[in-house]
């Protein structure tokens, strides 16, 4: 999530990312999640609506309601989701909001899906729901309307408010369902202080990398480390490798489940640096997880990390002093389709359940979050930006700056991609399949020959759903 300049879709490390790791762990009955307590109705509320409509209650919140609001509490914490609450209190304070905080989201709320379910979720982590399912089974509420709602604190709607790509990260088959609130950038993290003190110049392309990694190894230190224990931690640099190499509409064709288009030019160029990256015994050895490997960087074991704009966050408690992180962008190939384009993406996404007691308030309180005052809460605790427009405008943080500066310097697309988004089983095989291309378990012709038939599967199921991107 998380995630999470969104996508930058957590997010997410998320999304989630937003987004990235509920293919495989959600348990849906065969009934489908609203049919699964079958007689089970919700119980009868006077929450909801009934309050005057107006431009500062859109949705008719009727005061002595209450909202229970569900937040995760991974890499980002929930701090800013608390300041949300004060914020949403300070113009509703008849209203009365409980909020939660858990790292369980699909075990403590899916089951409550079919019957009385909280009103707001933030469906982040490992343990998320599908989104997929969740709109296939409409268990979620689309949320069109809050997009058109004026924005809470600045002119113009809430839609007017948001960065690039927010509303398509949230959007599938031509509605919007997600809210992401963070707006990550992802790229290769390194220590600014200790490439001055060493005469190092960070890379921008592979070549350079290379040139440089046995540099790094004389001083003891691995040139690379990675989360090796979740799969969409890999995948994310994998495919920003291919976009920048095969560029966009290949991605696009990925995401389309287009025959052979895993196959196409410049897919497997795009892998072949991460295969001779760990051929070349470039990696910290050891499967370590997300926190893990992040903690061996900031020891000094690795000289870089790939992750994404809430590494601070998440890290604070243990960065030593005087260390720098710096973000700098996945490295390119001197002929790539797409060099300067950046992995950013909203992320962290918010849904409404349809059988929420409290729909409105729900949406009045997603209005609160996507404030400007909440957002610049949520950059200022998390060094993190919020899928907001501006929200980083006003905080002084050395890592949120130059996530700032490589958004400023990328080129004119930010990579996303959406298979994972779709396809449950795609997704879980692209995580399975991306952690052997980085243990040395798989070339990067087996990875792509194994990703081409795991779609071909997909694409030929007719019992599949299948989704189409257009941008």
């Amino acid at each position: 999530m998380s995630v999470t300049p969104e996508n930058l879709g957590d997010l997410s490390r998320r999304t989630l990312l937003q987004r990235a790791a509920a293919a495989g762990l959600l348990a849906v009955p065969a009934m489908g999640l609203l049919s699964a307590c079958a007689g089970s109705e919700p119980e009868k509320s006077d929450n909801g609506g009934g309050g005057a409509k107006s431009k500062d209650n859109p949705f008719g919140v009727k005061d002595g309601s209450a909202v229970k609001v569900v937040i995760f509490n991974g890499g980002l914490g929930d701090q800013w989701a608390k300041e949300d609450k004060v914020i949403f209190s300070a113009k509703h304070p008849n209203v009365t909001v409980n909020m939660s905080s858990t790292q369980k989201i699909k075990t403590e709320e899916q089951p409550k899906m079919a019957t009385q379910p909280s009103d707001l979720v933030m469906n982040s982590g490992a343990d998320m729901m599908d989104r997929s399912t969740l709109i296939n089974e409409g268990a979620i509420e689309p949320l069109d309307d809050l997009l058109t709602a004026p924005a809470w604190d600045s002119e113009g709607t809430v839609a007017d408010s948001l960065l690039p790509g927010t509303v398509g990260d949230g959007t599938q088959n031509g509605k919007f369902y997600v809210v992401n609130v963070a707006y990550t950038v992802w790229g290769n993290w390194y220590n600014a202080a200790l490439f001055k003190k060493e005469g190092w110049q960070a890379p921008t392309t592979w070549d350079e990398f290379f040139a440089l990694a046995p540099k790094i190894k004389a001083k003891g230190m691995a040139p690379y480390v990675h989360d090796a224990v979740h799969g969409y931690y890999p995948r994310w640099a994998l495919m920003a490798s291919i976009w920048k190499t095969a560029g966009k509409q290949v991605v696009v064709d990925i995401d389309n489940l287009k025959e052979n288009a895993w196959k196409a030019d410049g897919v497997l160029k795009a892998l072949e640096p991460w295969e001779k990256l760990v051929k070349d015994k470039l990696l910290l050895p050891g499967k370590l997880d997300h926190t893990q490997s992040q903690q061996a960087w900031l020891d000094g074991k690795a000289a870089f990390i790939q992750v994404g704009t809430w590494l601070k966050n998440e890290m604070s408690a243990t960065i030593p002093p005087g260390f720098e992180l710096t973000l700098s962008d996945y490295w390119h190939n001197a002929d790539d389709k797409a060099p300067k384009d950046v992995f950013a993406a909203s992320g962290e996404g918010f849904v409404v359940p349809s059988k929420a007691p409290n729909k409105e308030a729900a949406k009045e309180f997603l209005r609160a979050i996507l404030s400007k005052a909440g957002s610049a809460k949520f950059a200022e605790l998390t060094k993190s930006l919020a899928s907001t427009k501006g929200s980083g405008d006003n905080v002084q943080d050395s890592a949120l700056s130059s996530a700032n500066t490589l958004m400023k310097n990328g080129g004119s697309e930010l990579i996303s991609v959406k298979f994972q988004d779709f396809y449950a089983d795609l997704d879980k095989e692209s995580q399975n399949l991306s952690e052997e291309l980085m243990a040395g378990r798989l070339t990067a012709q087996q990875f792509v020959d194994k990703m081409q038939a795991a779609a071909d599967k997909v694409a030929k199921d007719s019992s599949i759903k299948k989704q189409t991107r257009t941008a």
